[in-house]
């Protein structure tokens, strides 16, 4: 790999059809959430990343937010300041700027309910003494924005953590919600070598290995070779060029499943509008997922 400098504007694929696309379906970079969302559902991805519908995270994401607040700010103390006690502290001088986040305004929590989310913050916060002591850990630097071009494709992420050791650098993200089996985990490791990837372009360097941090729970490793970097990448490149012929094409085919039981933008889509009354109907969609009282909500504001 090359370096190179941060790209702002897309990179043009390979096609003359490009100048034909509107600008608002033009992404500047690929980020591994966005990456990952067009590979599950194209359509999704476009009511999302084009159409910019209201996507409000859920309780668990604002939860992780404030974790990654306090986190970061810990671990930017000096060594012998990392404790639990200095984690309280800040959490306690935190929680006025996550109280008035939009995200958590959003949540429009009771009392009890906020008593709940706070509980909930801190033990994702007070997790992280379960899996590493943090006063034994030579950071490089926390919340890396990296913006980079990565075989073509303008790329961007934000790196929780990279570490230094004996061995190299160690990128390392903080996971405050239930860590995933096995079969749902390859999201998350191409995640993690998709940092490794932009690292390596910005250093000149390829990262040691990255680590996924679930507080409270466990450490995931996720190797890193030059096999498994080329593998990321070029599945990156295929979704990137996936996306522009979507964006040429004006077409993003929906893509039908379990997950229509909680994609916030079921209501507009038909096809997933289908699959929910289906389920439904046979028995087959679980009593927690949010889609049914979505497309009600949206037949009574039609009617």
């Amino acid at each position: 790999m090359t370096v190179t400098e941060p790209v702002e504007q897309a990179a043009e694929p390979a096609s003359d059809k490009l100048m034909e696309i509107p600008e608002r379906y033009v992404p500047k970079y690929l980020s591994p959430s966005s990456a990952s969302s067009y590979r599950e559902c194209a359509r999704r991805w476009k009511f999302r990343y084009v159409d910019r519908l209201p996507d409000p995270p859920g309780e668990p994401a604002v939860t992780g937010t404030f974790a990654h607040m306090v986190l970061e700010k810990l671990m930017q103390e000096p060594v012998v300041n990392r404790t639990v006690e200095r984690a309280k502290k800040l959490a306690r001088e935190l929680w006025p700027k996550m109280e008035s986040h939009p995200d958590y305004q959003g949540l429009e929590l009771d009392d009890r309910g906020g008593l709940d989310f706070r509980i909930n913050g801190w033990r994702a916060i007070e997790g992280l003494w379960d899996l590493e002591d943090p006063s034994e850990v030579k950071v490089a630097s926390t919340e890396q924005d990296v913006r980079v071009e990565i075989n073509g494709v303008p790329f961007r992420g934000i790196i929780d953590r990279v570490d230094e050791t004996d061995e190299g650098m160690v990128v390392t993200d903080y996971k405050s919600g239930k860590a995933p089996s096995e079969r749902y985990s390859s999201n998350y490791a191409t995640q993690m070598l998709l940092y490794a990837a932009a690292l390596t372009e910005l250093e000149g360097q390829k990262p040691a290995k990255a680590q996924l941090l679930y507080l409270g729970q466990k450490v995931v490793e996720v190797e890193i070779t030059d096999e498994n970097l080329a593998e990321a990448v070029d599945e990156l490149r295929t979704t990137w060029l996936a996306i522009m012929e979507s964006c040429i094409s004006q077409e993003f085919e929906a893509t039908t499943g379990p997950l229509c039981g909680w994609c916030p933008f079921v209501a507009q889509c038909p096809e997933g509008t289908a699959e929910v009354l289906h389920r439904d109907k046979i028995g087959k969609l679980r009593s927690d997922a949010p889609a049914l009282e979505r497309i009600a909500q949206a037949e009574r504001a039609d009617g």
